[in-house]
């Protein structure tokens, strides 16, 4: 369907890893959308979000990433059904504040009668310092340089950087004297209507720090206005047809205000600077100034309520007054700024969002007290609220989310322990009641019998033992007085080496070969078994154990896995070539869509090999056909497909790099009680993958499923 909800998330390699906070920015993003002041994750996109038809989690307890690829084979339907893998860096408290488990829970009546989930725990002042704010910037003053965001801090919260690739044609506010504590600060904001070609400006304020309107103008967009969204705009069709301003004459009246070491003061002020097409290399941005837990972020109307005691964007209005935005946010800048962070982290903001979201609920029309008042009355004791977990945010925007398994609400939304329902039932519960609900957390269990730590070991060790196996050829034999150094070039030509070991207890010397990815040993395999190699006709082969019996298999079905659809490896680069380079020499191939180029996640260098992912998968075969044996810039090059281009990429080299040290003593003295409980752990795993299957067939289209491998530490 043309408007049917997608993910975009491209990220290979070391970029494979994300945090629980932005896991928590793709889940809130999904389930509340922009109506409730949830934004766009920073590290992928939803698009339709209101045309989602739900969000499921599903929570694996007891598994690890070190389970998917151990039982990899028989997560048959879990590796084919889902597209995107991460690893999630590990955190101690993100079930918890998904559903609150083990917080004190307990249920607050509002004027309706509707229950809600709520955290009650109140810290002391001591307490302070768990607040985001004072982990951020600490507690005491400081000058407004501190409060602007930093290169890395623009990058990731998309704002237009200066040479950046999505960038051009934008213009430059040529800005760049060194900024001090005294620089002047200056508010923007900007009203947005949809055209043909997307977001583009239809009103522009600009105001200085005395609060004075400098600009306050109607932009004629170059397309034609699909929405003029006039409900949050204010913009109507009549408002704009005598208006000549253009974008052009409005960059170049900005430009011409600011003086060269100008702040520029918004909230979210990244959108109005992408809908500019300016760069500016100096900014605050209130939504994240005001830092709250997991990403999130605080409206600015409820902030010049709760902060300034101002109320702006009032209903009865016909949508937001740039120039009141812009001066709020500026306000909210220099509050903050001369009050410094401690002041305002004693105004309790999350407990008072939370306070005036219940009230809205309840009907309450009672306004928030003006907060610089509120906080004279309270230094003595000033309150402070852990944030609500994430089903008490949804039920306080009046949804019903569902919780089955090791969790579960009771009826009056209280959540509740229970350790006895068995998978099967917590499926066939999953499969009546998700299509009933817009937000579902479903969890299976493996038991606890299953996370002893003998057992979590021996498995870690199978696994390294293998994943070592994999990326070990040996080959010969050799002469006796073969040059190892020629053997050593012919082989890295397949990829990266980790190791060369000459093999001496044979009749004929042979040498042992650990590559650091997977592709380079199977190209060895494949490319090398029967060459002639420093002057001796060689097999190639990896080690046989009975753990690599089958191997085979195994690289067929990573071959086929959906996160190598349309990926292939090629490997002989030359180290020095950077990724301008790669990309000038690949730039031909047809529908080439990304280049990654793996490095040492260590010291920061090249390998010389690099994955190639194409549009479309006819084309990375055309592509294989086309590469091999092309030279470029003078190195002769090799490919095939891939086999481990994104997550299992990272996880190999963390599993190389990590301690070795090997359980022998374990295995060999629980070695019978290991095989049996991984025999049945096996049959558990696929019979959870069947369980995932059925309810993943289940669901509506347009639904965003994900599924979480939490760990046990």
């Amino acid at each position: 369907q043309e408007k049917s909800s997608r993910l975009s998330a491209a990220l290979f390699g070391e970029d494979c890893e994300i945090s629980h906070d932005q896991l928590y920015e793709l889940l809130k993003y999904a389930a509340l959308g922009k109506c409730h002041n949830a934004t766009q994750p920073s590290w992928c996109r939803i698009y339709h979000q209101s045309h989602l038809a739900g969000v499921v989690v599903i929570v694996l307890h007891e598994m690890s990433q070190l389970h998917f690829y151990k039982f990899y084979l028989q997560f048959k339907h879990l590796r084919k059904l889902f597209r995107h893998r991460f690893t999630l860096a590990p955190s101690a408290n993100f079930l918890d504040s998904l559903y609150g488990a083990g917080a004190n829970l307990k249920p607050q009546n509002t004027a309706q009668g509707l229950t809600c989930v709520s955290s009650e725990c109140i810290p002391k002042s001591s307490d302070l310092q768990c607040d985001p704010i004072i982990r951020k910037y600490g507690e005491k003053k400081r000058g407004l340089t501190s409060y602007t965001l930093t290169l890395e801090e623009q990058k990731k919260n998309d704002y237009p950087i200066k040479g950046s690739p999505g960038c051009k044609g934008y213009i430059y506010t040529e800005c760049d004297q060194q900024r001090t504590d005294s620089s002047p600060l200056f508010g923007l904001d900007c009203e947005m209507c949809l055209t043909a070609k997307g977001n583009e400006v239809t009103r522009v304020s600009l105001v200085d720090a005395q609060g004075q309107c400098l600009l306050n103008e109607l932009v004629k967009p170059e397309s034609t206005v699909v929405n003029y969204r006039t409900r949050f705009s204010g913009i109507t069709k009549k408002m704009l047809l005598p208006v000549k301003t253009r974008l052009p004459d409005i960059q170049t009246r900005i430009k011409k205000m600011l003086p060269h070491d100008a702040v520029l003061v918004g909230h979210s002020l990244n959108s109005d600077l992408q809908a500019l097409e300016m760069i500016h290399p100096s900014v605050i941005d209130t939504s994240l100034l005001f830092a709250r837990n997991e990403g999130r972020r605080f409206k600015l109307k409820f902030l010049a309520k709760a902060v300034l005691g101002k109320e702006i964007q009032c209903e009865e209005k016909l949508g937001h007054d740039p120039a009141e935005d812009a001066r709020a946010a500026l306000e909210l800048a220099q509050f903050f700024i001369e009050q410094g962070p401690a002041k305002v982290a004693e105004l309790n903001l999350e407990m008072l969002l939370t306070t005036e979201k219940l009230a809205e609920l309840s009907q309450n029309k009672a306004a928030l007290e003006p907060q610089r008042c509120r906080v004279q009355k309270q230094l003595n004791e000033p309150p402070h609220v852990s944030k609500p977990c994430f089903l008490d945010c949804l039920q306080v925007t009046g949804q019903k989310p569902l919780l089955l398994g090791r969790q579960e609400l009771d009826a009056s939304g209280l959540c509740q322990s229970n350790l006895s329902t068995s998978n099967k039932q917590i499926l066939q519960r999953a499969l009546e009641d998700v299509p009933l609900s817009t937000f579902s957390i479903i969890q299976f269990s493996l038991g606890p019998e299953y996370i002893a730590s003998h057992l979590l070991a021996g498995l870690c060790e199978k696994v390294r033992s293998k994943l070592t196996d994999m990326l070990t050829i040996y080959a010969g034999p050799f002469e006796e007085n073969f040059c190892l150094k020629s053997v050593k070039k012919e082989f890295g030509r397949c990829g990266p080496i980790r190791s060369v070991t000459v093999v001496t207890e044979t009749y004929q010397p042979y040498v042992c070969i650990q590559y650091e990815v997977l592709e380079a040993a199977q190209l060895a395999v494949e490319s090398l078994n029967g060459a002639e190699v420093a002057g001796s006709c060689i097999k190639v082969q990896r080690p046989v154990t009975a753990a690599m019996l089958d191997c085979d298999v195994l690289i067929r079905e990573l071959e086929l896995d959906v996160e190598n659809e349309g990926m292939i490896y090629v490997a002989g680069l030359k180290k020095s070539l950077t990724e301008t380079d790669l990309q000038e020499e690949f730039g031909q191939l047809k529908d080439l869509e990304t280049l990654f180029l793996p490095k040492d996640l260590q010291s920061g260098k090249h390998r010389n090999c690099c994955f190639l992912k194409f549009q479309k998968s006819q084309s990375a075969v055309d592509a294989l056909e086309v590469i091999n044996g092309w030279t470029a810039k003078g190195s002769k090059l090799r490919s095939r497909n891939a086999l481990a281009s994104g997550h299992l990429w990272r996880w190999i080299w963390q599993m190389n790099h990590s301690d070795g040290t090997r359980s022998g003593n374990i295995l060999a003295e629980k070695g019978e009680q290991l095989s049996q409980s991984e025999q049945d752990l096996r049959k558990r795993v696929k019979k959870l993958d069947q369980h995932i299957k059925k309810l993943y067939r289940s669901l509506q289209n347009n639904t965003l499923c994900i599924v979480l491998f939490p760990g046990v530490n």
